[in-house]
């Protein structure tokens, strides 16, 4: 029989593995009822894969407009029909030899907002068709740009071929597209030969586990035991918290707005006096505290 499991795990998704067949099986080692996932990764793409259990699905549509931060291996002088090494060879060039400051350099040059145009092998739906299907059939259609913003970008090596380096960008960045924008700032073309997903919002890649990992710690102690379990309220560490009297628990829980003195403004964690957490709210001095979303813990 299903247990009541509520909280996140952070998976490190191996590679070849799609995200969902990776929540499915996660889900049905550790027993739980609901499961969901705050931002997917492609097959071939290993890394942070933030899954959420029970009421901690609540907090995936807030998970998806984290920021991201990856490490990216890009292979110079080929490009492929999908961007990364699961597509054909479409084109290839020259190899030019650069020195570390001048990747430097230019990696800097793509800080901040941009507009990006989404790759046609992509999950996007164009008059309710995924991209990626009209893609496999020789189709090219037009896309609309998207505002992205990296925040951060640094180069780690460059090696004969292949230049690795680390970014932190916003929800909807597409890294096989920013991999070939960069390298065609430079003369060349190139694709995304590897690509590791080291971190999403508040989480870091310490706090990820392999998938044999989990299943060895299972083999010592349920799921509810383990600190791999984490507290759905740990995904939004990034907000200001609010704690209730037990009076305003009660009205918090019924769907009540509560006249409360705080010194912020905006999206809340919302807690009892035990600390426990009770869910989402936003506050503004005029209307007070208004529940958003409420957690069953």
């Amino acid at each position: 029989m299903s247990q009541s499991i509520n909280g996140i795990i952070l998976l490190n998704k191996e590679r070849g593995i799609s995200s969902n067949r990776a929540l499915q099986k996660i889900k049905k080692m550790i027993g739980a009822k609901k499961a969901g996932h705050g931002g997917s990764l492609d097959p071939e793409a290993t890394g942070m894969l933030i899954l959420c259990f029970g009421e901690a699905t609540k907090v995936c549509p807030y998970l998806l407009d984290h920021y991201k931060t990856y490490r990216v291996v890009a292979e110079l002088g080929v490009m492929t029909s999908t961007g990364d090494s699961e597509g054909e060879i479409i084109k290839k060039s020259k190899i030019y030899s650069h020195s570390k400051p001048h990747w430097e350099n230019t990696l800097k040059s793509f800080l901040g907002d941009s507009l990006q145009t989404p790759p046609m092998y992509s999950a996007l739906k164009k008059d309710g068709v995924r991209l990626y299907k009209l893609a496999r059939q020789g189709k090219e259609v037009e896309r609309k740009e998207r505002k992205i913003c990296i925040t951060s970008i640094k180069l780690e090596q460059v090696l004969d071929r292949f230049i690795e380096f680390t970014v932190t960008c916003s929800k909807g960045t597409y890294i096989r597209v920013l991999v070939e924008d960069i390298i065609k700032s430079i003369g060349m073309v190139g694709y995304t030969k590897k690509l590791h997903r080291e971190g999403a919002g508040p989480f870091t890649a310490n706090q990820m586990l392999t998938m044999d990992a989990l299943e060895d710690e299972l083999a010592e102690r349920s799921i509810l035991e383990s600190s791999s379990l984490l507290s759905a309220d740990e995904a939004l560490s990034d907000l200001s918290s609010l704690i209730l009297s037990n009076d305003e628990e009660v009205m918090f829980k019924n769907g009540q707005s509560i006249t409360h003195s705080a010194d912020l403004e905006g999206p809340m964690r919302v807690y009892n006096d035990k600390r426990k957490f009770l869910g989402l709210g936003i506050y503004n001095q005029v209307e007070g505290l208004k529940p958003r979303r409420i957690f069953h813990l």
